[in-house]
């Protein structure tokens, strides 16, 4: 027991960093539900960390929790009376420079949270389609219509530096 317990904090203090700029981009920005998101994987992953520890696929299965829960808990919130609609919000206008992440974050927000994963995962976290597709449970086909909608999204809804639309 102490040694899964050694080789989990280990884990932790290797890739936290990591999962919790993975997990801020997985909730467009949103640095308090980024940490619960990354928690939220973190419990669950140490309750099967003999099993996912044997298998080697750690950070996969911790990666995969952590899209799983975002996707889950934008569905609850819209559950909770928020409404979807067809019409998109302004994008804000930013500045060029460090705070041009809040520009990423504007765009990963206008979509879909399966839209968001797989963004995040394929072009921040350099996954594979066939990895991706693993992580949400869907097919390598779902994932790239996916990323195509996404890119599409993104573009529409894209501003130069000096916040005129493209």
């Amino acid at each position: 027991m102490a040694r899964r317990d050694d080789d989990f904090v280990a884990f932790v203090d290797a890739r936290s960093a990591a999962l919790l700029r993975t997990a801020r981009l997985l909730t467009a920005g949103d640095q308090h539900a980024a940490e619960d998101l990354v928690q939220t994987a973190l419990e669950k992953a140490y309750v099967a960390w003999a099993r996912i520890e044997r298998k080697g696929a750690q950070e996969a299965y911790v990666r995969s929790i952590m899209t799983r829960a975002a996707i889950d808990r934008t569905r609850q919130r819209t559950r909770r009376g928020e409404v979807v609609t067809d019409k998109v919000p302004d994008v804000p206008v930013h500045q060029a420079g460090p705070e041009d992440r809040d520009h990423v974050f504007g765009l990963l927000e206008l979509l879909s949270p399966r839209q968001r994963a797989v963004v995040v995962l394929r072009y921040y976290d350099d996954l594979s389609e066939a990895q991706i597709a693993e992580a949400l449970g869907c097919s390598a086909g779902a994932v790239k219509a996916h990323a195509s909608r996404a890119m599409a999204v993104m573009r529409a809804y894209s501003t130069d530096l000096s916040g005129a639309r493209r």
